[in-house]
This record gives C-alpha cells, structure tokens and sequence, in this order.
C-alpha cells in the first residue's frame, strides 16, 4: 500500500514539472524565440499605423508562422507613424523583447492597459514597409 502512495506521489511530481516546463514560455536555447511548432505564451495584436494596405496582415502571417499567438490584426487609429512600436500591455518587458526578435525591428514601451486582454500591441510604422514580410 505504501508503494502505491509513494508512486502515486512520484507520479504526480512528474507531471507538475512537466506541467511548468511547457507553461514556462520561450525556449531559452533558441534566444527566446520559440521552437518550430512550439506556441508562445504571449497574446499579441498588429496594429498597421501606416497608409500601406495589407501590411498588417503581413506581419500577423509572419509572426504565426514563428509561433506567436496573433489574436487580432487590423488598422490603427490616429496618425501615422514613422517607426513600429512593440508596446508592452501587461507584464514585464521580455514579452516586448521576444516579439521585436521575431520581427526583426521596432522599438520596444511599456504602455500597460488593463482593459486590454493582451500581452503586446505592435503598432507598425513606416520602417515596417522596408521589411520583407
């Protein structure tokens, strides 16, 4: 009987350590980019601050295809702007940093908003339309 609580304990401790090893975010060896296939934790959203149609689309398709969770995709409001923003809505900063590796560019805030139900809002900006999507 012993044996089985002492399994059934071992057993449990492998799966709370596997739990944490997937919950944990960007794989460390990769630069904090994720592995192929592997999904970030980050929830993200591409805003086109530019006159350019489609850009943000582009950039969208170019973030999923290394494995960051585009939510949402569209227009910003207001202005253009000259150089892309990677904001960081909630959280600390490293969540800006892995999306500014994946694209490449842009330059990373914090702009916490709590309404917002994300982790990161790029804000692309003309510097953005000299990038191969």
């Amino acid at each position: 009987m012993n044996r089985w609580i002492g399994a059934a304990a071992v057993a449990a401790l492998i799966v709370v350590i596997a739990w944490r090893l997937a919950v944990r975010g960007p794989h460390p060896a990769t630069g904090g980019l994720p592995i192929p296939g592997e999904r970030v934790t980050y929830v993200v959203e591409v805003l086109n601050g530019t006159a350019a149609d489609g850009l943000a689309r582009a950039v969208t398709r170019r973030l999923r295809r290394q494995g960051i969770d585009v939510v949402s995709f569209g227009s910003a409001t207001g202005g253009g702007t000259d150089s892309t923003l990677v904001l960081v809505r909630r959280g600390d900063s490293a969540a800006g940093l892995v999306i500014r590796k994946a694209l490449g560019f842009g330059r990373v805030a914090v702009a916490r908003d709590s309404t917002l139900l994300l982790d990161v809002t790029v804000l692309l900006g003309r510097d953005a339309l000299d990038r191969d999507p």
